[in-house]
């Protein structure tokens, strides 16, 4: 049986259905999954022509019925085509883009689909729309009642996992203590194990100041917070290295001989894994109590309309979530 995913629509001001709706209809897509869309019917009906996609069909699809000729949709949100506006982020479509998420949410905790892949959705959009959260990751932990979190970001073989995410730099060492250091690395360690597969993974931890704080001349984040946190992972087990120094490490392609690595804050993981992965990065949510991934780029506002979006990171998105389906099913 192919795992059911379902895809939210995004942002239908950006690229958003454009990459769900080029994703689905991919060769690599349909033969390990059945996608499902999740967003306004007339939004995708009217993007699929606009993008001459002239054999997709769509149909409201009530589970577990699905059309075999079809494409299946939950219908939810009210968009329709003269809604759209391209490349402005507004109160509709962060409300259709909010609708889809709490639907594909309510749809893998009913256990009617295996795993939810975003497509990318506005935070100011959301916002207006009343959806109050700093991103998708924060929204989708409180639906879906996961009190621990981390946001880990996929390139290839590169697994970062965050201590710190949507935060403003000059708030990120207030932010960082040895309990959530600690946290974040065990999350890490688990998802590691139960997601990818991998029975002993080794992580290496970043420092969070230059050359690892230099025995507390530059910060002395490294030897209170950092080290204590990497003592007491050790002792429960976990192969945790660190901390490294983030220029170094990468430079040095250290990275190479870890399964994961856990980074204080988003450039300084993200950067690296983007410069190696940019087009096919994956946003991957772990500890969640569903399966959920997505893209790891934006909404792209000045491509929306243009056909020209890159859809490699969806598939990878889209195929992440399928793998990750399937480990968690085993490992149950």
């Amino acid at each position: 049986m192919k795992p059911l995913i379902a895809i939210t629509i995004g942002d239908c001001n950006g690229i958003g259905p454009e990459v769900a709706l080029k994703s689905i209809i991919h060769p690599s897509i349909k033969k390990i999954c059945v996608p499902i869309l999740v967003g306004p019917l007339h939004i995708f009906d009217a993007t699929a022509k606009a993008l001459k996609l002239k054999k997709v069909k769509f149909m409201k699809t009530t589970f577990p019925l699905l059309p075999r000729s079809f494409v299946p949709v939950v219908d939810v949100g009210d968009a329709i085509w003269s809604d759209v506006t391209f490349g402005t982020p507004t109160k509709l479509s962060g409300r259709n883009a909010g609708v889809a998420i709490e639907r594909a949410v309510e749809l893998c905790l009913q256990q009617k689909v295996q795993a939810m892949v975003t497509a990318p959705s506005s935070k100011e959009a959301l916002n207006l729309a009343g959806f109050n959260f700093p991103g998708q990751t924060e929204m989708i932990a409180l639906l879906s009642h996961s009190q621990r979190v981390a946001m880990m970001l996929i390139g290839g073989t590169m697994r970062v996992g965050l201590v710190t995410i949507h935060t403003g730099i000059n708030n990120v060492s207030a932010q960082i203590t040895k309990e959530k250091t600690l946290d974040k690395l065990t999350i890490v360690h688990q998802s590691l194990r139960d997601d990818f597969g991998i029975k002993k993974p080794r992580i290496a931890v970043l420092a969070l100041n230059p050359h690892a704080g230099e025995k507390g001349i530059i910060g002395t984040e490294e030897d209170e917070i950092i080290i204590p946190a990497l003592t007491e992972a050790k002792a429960a087990g976990i192969l945790a290295e660190g901390p490294f120094p983030a220029d170094g490490f990468f430079g040095s392609a250290a990275y190479k001989k870890y399964d994961g690595i856990l980074a204080m804050y988003h450039d300084q993981g993200l950067i690296p894994l983007k410069m190696l992965a940019f087009d096919k990065g994956v946003n991957f949510s772990a500890g969640l109590k569903i399966v959920r991934t997505s893209p790891d780029h934006g909404t792209a506002f000045d491509l929306a309309g243009k056909n020209k979006a890159n859809i490699s990171s969806m598939l990878e998105a889209i195929k992440l979530a399928v793998s990750i389906s399937h480990s968690r099913q085993h490992h149950d």
